[in-house]
């Protein structure tokens, strides 16, 4: 499934108590699964993972999150962040100027 213009995308923290050894690995195995994550990074700093969902609105990304990522027994705490605009995407400058491609019309 690729991102179209129509979806949102939304950025979430999870703090995580992993199990055993590798628990982080077992949880995101476990969180990469899921079709709405499109990427998934393990992080220092206050939270543990990254994730990058998208969805075709709001509120199914909460409920995603809330029914499927913050129920996961390990994951302590959620913070979700919806993005609004996008200006810069992996290089790319997303607010380059388009060039008027439109007719001339003269009265």
């Amino acid at each position: 499934m690729y991102l179209t213009d129509n979806d949102v995308t939304a950025l979430v923290e999870l703090r995580v108590t992993p199990q055993g050894g590798d628990g982080y690995e077992k949880l995101a195995e476990k969180i990469k699964k899921y079709p709405q994550v499109k990427t998934l990074y393990l992080m220092s700093g206050a939270y543990d993972f990254l994730v990058m969902v998208s969805g075709q609105n709001i509120k199914e990304i909460a409920l995603f999150v809330s029914g499927k990522l913050a129920s996961i027994h390990e994951v302590q705490s959620t913070t979700t962040h919806f993005i609004l605009t996008k200006y810069k995407e992996l290089g790319f400058d997303l607010d380059a100027k388009k060039a008027d491609e439109r007719m001339v019309v003269t009265p």
